[in-house]
């Protein structure tokens, strides 16, 4: 059985200065998010829906 890493992804808004930055992957089931200083630490898994919400209300909009 072969497993395949999550292709993690830092915000654009992050800086160099080593902020409090999360990193994202989109899982096959779920969207992946961890904290980009502790990566050796359990990822959140949260629904593709759940995700898709928490952005839009994120950036303002409504569903």
């Amino acid at each position: 059985m072969t497993t395949t890493e999550p292709a993690w992804v830092k915000s654009s808004y992050s800086g160099g200065g080593g902020g409090n930055c999360i990193e994202v992957a989109v899982h096959r089931t779920a969207v992946l998010v961890r904290d980009s200083k502790d990566t050796d630490r359990r990822a959140l898994a949260v629904s593709r829906d759940a995700w898709a919400a928490f952005t839009a209300l994120a950036a303002g909009s409504r569903r």
